[in-house]
């Protein structure tokens, strides 16, 4: 049976609509007692307590607990504890799944980030306005669509959803059309996420966005001169605000691009406020004889965290142009990714730049000081650009992460670079992580390479030489590899086969450094299991293992399960701020990518009183002798945070071998 409302209730929710409506409540509202005041906000629909905030005279605010004061449209503002508690609550009631990705944690702090939001009113408005600017352009892609943006209608459902319900007869306002929520909700707008569709004009001059402060802009599919003569206008509007701008899927001539940029730069000050620029599979000139005019000012211009061109088929003129714009200017990004393009012989020659143009006589100043993380994924880069590559190097003295799998360079690339890396490891900001997955190693390669690491004057942190064909032979440099601090370790699909994890145990050191491992597809079988049992028991702080698809046999569920009962992983295992650190590393790194963030090297702080059990996810996916349905209760006691540890395939495979050659 349902529970049967109160009347209190009953009369509260008749007085939001009643403010909808727009009647003048205000002064019997705000002379209620705080404790009828308070609960009485936590049941107003959006409309009404964003109406009831505004309103609310200055004076009022000491009697209702005030925290602050803010500023809104050139008038005092208040926002206090009550009212922002009433705005989470809502928006967590609204968008359940996007609460679910804001509550992870916020690495190293270990604080929850919903927790640290200060305005979910602010949250609350711009994330609704965007559902409504989304699916105003799913009508306006349309071909029979013939019309002003802001006259279209927006669903009942999200009208509904802030209170709006049957009350148009008593309003000036038309709830229904898009140009209102922009009109009333625009200045809340300051990360958005906007089709070509929306890119015209009316956009940023007329009645839609021109309240905005954008900060961070996200765009898709601009490709005509149209559009682009739009997205102009609303960037000019906002380039004394905006901090971040993404192109993806986009269609960007050399004049558009010359365009953009100069849009970018402040009337007043001619100066650049992006910090975060990424264009990512979008169609540009693949090798121009010279950069646009607009696009070498902004790269100069010092601005720049982080600069992407990722996917856009760019050759090996414009990834030289964009490197030496930086170098000239000495204005580097913190990071600078040109992955998955085709640029083989970018660097041709610079070798005798650097022979004519000593770093001497750059000076401090006249490097890539801040560079932090270069990625090159994916370029079809050969040996010789890794001998290129060395010459470079010594202009990113402070290069930290370096990524360069899936590049053909070979053992002779690698021998190339041995002495970049072991030069590195003698600098104050030394070089933290190498990703050198699917590079053609071959064990004689990779032999010499963790020879070299194994006795660098400072370790790596993170090392991949995933997806070489090693063989079993690379048990035994790993073995001795594992006796470094080194805190993560991602060695998947390199031909281990059982022998090469029996070798694995036998040369396991009596304590291992690290943090997370992937060992995955590499055919272990069962002694992948008992690989996995020396590991977890010599490894206190391990917290991520990814070992599927290895042909694990049923079998090894008792062996996992005992590894997990000697590394005492339990139900009560909680993280401390420590753990926090130590998982947070890797995770910091990739979301430093993703979002064009800077995560300076972290040093883990030194165990105290060593626990054990800190192990949070062990991946068995993929081994299809095992199954979820049939053996999870097996380790049902073994789980973090609620969630169980072991990661087990859905379905049980059928008899035949499976077979994973592609």
């Amino acid at each position: 049976m349902a529970d049967v409302p109160s009347l209190i209730s009953l009369c509260m929710k008749e007085v939001g609509k009643d403010i909808i409506r727009g009647y003048d409540l205000s002064l019997a509202i705000y002379e209620l007692p705080s404790e009828l005041f308070d609960g009485m906000l936590m049941l107003l629909p959006p409309l009404a307590l964003q109406k009831l905030q505004e309103e609310m005279p200055l004076k009022s605010w000491n009697g209702h607990e005030s925290t602050n004061i803010c500023f809104r449209n050139g008038r005092k503002r208040g926002s206090c504890e009550n009212f922002n508690t009433a705005w989470k609550a809502l928006f967590m009631s609204r968008w359940p799944d996007i609460v679910s990705k804001i509550q992870q944690v916020d690495w190293p702090a270990g604080v929850a980030k919903h927790e640290s939001i200060s305005d979910w009113q602010h949250m609350y408005w711009e994330t609704h306005l965007q559902n409504c600017i989304d699916e105003a352009a799913e009508i306006a892609v349309l071909p029979s669509f013939d019309g002003c943006l802001g006259e279209i209608e927006i669903p009942d459902m999200i009208i509904k959803s802030i209170g709006y319900e049957g009350h148009k007869i008593h309003s000036t306002c038309d709830y229904s059309k898009l140009s209102y929520h922009c009109e009333q909700f625009g200045s809340y707008a300051r990360c958005l996420r906007l089709q070509n569709i929306l890119c015209i004009a009316e956009t940023s001059q007329m009645h839609l966005l021109r309240k905005s402060q954008l900060q961070q802009l996200v765009l898709r599919w601009i490709k005509s001169n149209e559009q682009i003569d739009g997205l102009c206008q609303l960037l000019w509007q906002n380039n004394e605000t905006l901090s971040s701008l993404e192109f993806i899927d986009c269609n960007l001539s050399s004049d558009s691009l010359n365009a953009i940029c100069n849009s970018l730069c402040t009337k007043d000050t001619q100066t650049y406020r992006v910090q975060h620029f990424s264009i990512s599979n979008t169609v540009l000139e693949r090798n121009p004889a010279s950069l646009p005019p607009g696009l070498v000012s902004f790269l100069s211009s010092g601005s720049l965290c982080s600069l992407k061109f990722s996917d856009n088929c760019l050759g090996k003129n414009f990834a030289k142009l964009v490197f030496n714009a930086l170098l000239d200017a000495s204005s580097s990004p913190f990071i600078l990714n040109l992955s998955d393009n085709n640029i083989t012989g970018w660097l041709f020659n610079f070798n005798q730049r650097s022979s004519t143009w000593p770093l001497s006589y750059f000076g401090m100043g006249k490097s890539l000081q801040s560079l932090r993380v270069l990625n090159l994924r994916g370029n079809n880069l050969c040996k010789d650009d890794a001998d290129n590559l060395k010459h470079a190097f010594p202009y990113m003295p402070n290069l930290e992460i370096l990524d360069l799998s899936d590049n053909p360079i070979e053992d002779d690339g690698i021998r190339s670079l041995i002495p970049f890396f072991v030069e590195a490891s003698e600098q104050p900001s030394t070089l933290a992580e190498l990703n050198l997955g699917d590079c053609d190693l071959s064990i004689s390669g990779v032999t010499q390479l963790l020879d070299v690491l194994s006795n660098l004057k400072n370790p790596l942190h993170s090392l991949s030489i995933a997806h070489n064909k090693l063989g079993s032979q690379a048990a035994g440099p790993l073995g001795k590899f594992l006796r470094t601090f080194i805190r993560v370790l991602n060695v998947e699909d390199i031909g281990l086969g059982s022998s090469g994890f029996l070798k694995l145990q036998e040369d396991i050191p009596e304590e291992v450094k690290l943090v997370s491992i992937n060992i995955s597809k590499n055919r272990g079988g069962l002694e992948t299991a008992n690989f996995l049992l020396k590991l977890i028991s010599r490894a206190p702080e391990l917290l991520v293992v990814n070992a599927a698809y290895n042909f694990m046999p049923v079998e090894s569920l008792t062996v996992v399960h005992s590894s997990l009962k000697v590394g005492k992983v339990g139900p009560l295992e909680w993280m401390t701020d420590t753990m926090t650190l130590n998982h947070g590393v890797d995770r910091l790194h990739h979301q430093a990518w993703v979002m064009g963030l800077v995560v300076k090297r972290i040093v883990l702080p030194p165990r105290a009183n060593p626990r054990s059990g800190k192990l949070k996810r062990l991946d068995l996916r993929g081994n299809t002798r095992l199954c979820q349905s049939a053996h999870a209760t097996l380790f049902a006691e073994f789980q973090h945070f609620g969630r169980p540890i072991v990661i087990l395939p859905l379905l049980l495979a059928a008899e035949e071998p499976y077979d994973d050659d592609p």
